[in-house]
């Protein structure tokens, strides 16, 4: 049943809380020169006021790192796993370049699992490390992309690493599944004879870490639409899949699937599904008064929360019309570069990365939360236009994101100037992680690539981050510890 205009309205009446639905909205933290109404520095202050001191945030300042690669708190260290152009397949080819969404699986014997996309869009003619081409795994030939699953042992020693799927373009965010595999998501619309390909592009495809048998002969999972996909995570208790569209003109959308009636998740049933099974939706926001919200960036602070609605996709396949071009103006919400997701809490973390002049709003990223049972999108983190990025400081564009075990989220920077990794709590503060020390570009001009496939081990003792270019994935272990609420 939908969640109408006049509930939503009825609704925040009684809690006579406006746009907040509660007046205790936990509201997570924004960085210096964001836009909500506490800063940490404001935070820090109140709890003086009130009589006592903030607990110590987050793990201290960052260190340079002599190796020139990552720099960390004092006390943590990392490890290279994987570097394209060093490390090597099980069958002698370079790791594929430019990680991307990764994801982690209890292995045998104490090992993780580790599944990371490579974001290779195009023809592989254009890129010296693509996935390569694996008999059997291979959806489209022509295509550069696709995933590798890397096993670590559980010290931290021998590490495997073997092509999940390939073939595949521009793979992106994905997500992991509750039945333990990964939903690659190919952030393209390309369609066969588009840019070298040969075949339609722009889907989700499934990849088991446990069983190579069962990646053989890989389908799209055409279900759940064509378009430029990023992100995806599953509702383990109702069954629906939440998809997020990474485009412009106009803006991306986010996306709902409901599973038909009487089918039921695991292993291998999504690939057994037919191209217009169960049903695929777009969201529609609107306000406590009951007004249609055409663009989350309309919300300029933080604890904002808007009532949702979803509207059926007229054509999911996009054979003529890519999907989020079928709508007129008033029918769905849109929000620019709807990025990375992270199913926790009960609900699911959505990031917007930024919003610039093609939004009504600008901004330099945003962090929302999707309540599923009360049908609510509420704005957790939004960052402020980032004036120096060139400056170790403020943070922006936030992509790739976790839900860490110690409390709050992690967020994978993809900003301009200098990238972090950093943490966000529900208290109004932020404090950083990690800090790419690889320069891509000249002492004049230097260049850090983004920051993606933030994930925790399983048993939380090791962070997991990549750097999408070259591509370099990273364990970091250190004395982690829960991060306390002023």
């Amino acid at each position: 049943m939908p969640l109408t205009r006049r509930d939503f309205v009825q609704r925040t009446a009684i809690t006579g809380a406006g746009v907040v639905l509660a007046g205790a909205v936990d509201v997570l933290a924004t960085a210096p020169g964001a836009l909500a109404a506490d800063t940490p520095a404001t935070t820090a202050a109140k709890g003086a006021a009130a009589g006592h001191h903030a607990p110590e945030l987050g793990y201290g300042p960052i260190v340079e790192d002599p190796q020139g690669l990552l720099g960390l708190p004092a006390g943590f260290a990392y490890r290279v796993i994987t570097r394209t152009g060093v490390t090597t397949l099980e069958t002698g080819e370079s790791t594929p370049s430019n990680h991307d969404g990764t994801a982690t699986f209890e292995g045998v014997r104490g090992a993780t699992l580790l599944v990371t996309n490579h974001e290779l869009k195009g023809k592989r003619a254009a890129w010296p490390n693509p996935v390569p081409l694996i008999e059997g795994l291979v959806y489209d030939p022509a295509a550069a992309g696709g995933c590798t699953v890397v096993e670590v042992a559980k010290h931290g020693g021998h590490v495997a690493e073997w092509v999940g799927i390939a073939g595949t373009s521009t793979n992106c965010a994905g997500g992991a599944t509750p039945w333990g595999t990964w939903l690659t998501c190919e952030e393209t619309e390309d369609k066969a004879g588009q840019n070298g390909m040969t075949k339609d592009h722009g889907y989700v495809f499934e990849v088991d870490p446990y069983n190579r048998r069962a990646n053989r002969d890989p389908k799209p999972i055409k279900a759940l639409g064509r378009y430029a996909h990023e992100a995806v995570v599953v509702d383990p208790k109702r069954g629906h899949l939440y998809l997020t569209e990474d485009a412009s003109g106009p803006n991306g959308l986010l996306y709902r699937w409901t599973p038909p009636a009487g089918f039921h998740h695991g292993r291998g049933h999504l690939d057994s599904l037919g191209e217009t099974a169960g049903v695929l939706q777009a969201f529609k926001c609107f306000d406590s008064g009951g007004k249609f919200v055409d663009d989350l960036s309309r919300a300029t602070k933080t604890g904002t929360v808007y009532g949702v609605d979803w509207v059926d996709v007229p054509d999911r396949d996009a054979k003529t019309v890519s999907v989020r071009k079928q709508f007129a103006a008033g029918e769905v919400t849109r929000a620019r570069k709807l990025e990375g997701m992270w199913w926790g809490d009960g609900g699911t973390y959505i990031v917007s990365s930024y919003a610039r002049d093609e939004s009504p709003v600008q901004h330099d990223g945003a962090v929302w939360f999707y309540d599923p049972k009360r049908r609510t999108l509420t704005l957790k983190v939004l960052l402020g236009v980032n004036a120096d990025p060139g400056a170790d400081g403020p943070f922006d564009g936030p992509d790739n994101i976790t839900v860490s075990p110690y409390g709050g989220l992690v967020i994978a920077e993809d900003g301009a100037g200098i990238q972090h990794l950093f943490g966000a709590l529900d208290d109004g503060r932020t404090y950083p992680i990690a800090r790419n020390e690889l320069n891509i570009g000249t002492d004049l001009e230097p260049a850090y690539s983004e920051f993606t496939g933030v994930t925790f081990s399983p048993d939380g003792h090791t962070l997991f981050a990549n750097i999408q270019e070259p591509g370099i994935m990273l364990a970091i272990t250190g004395p982690w510890r829960r991060q306390k609420h002023c």
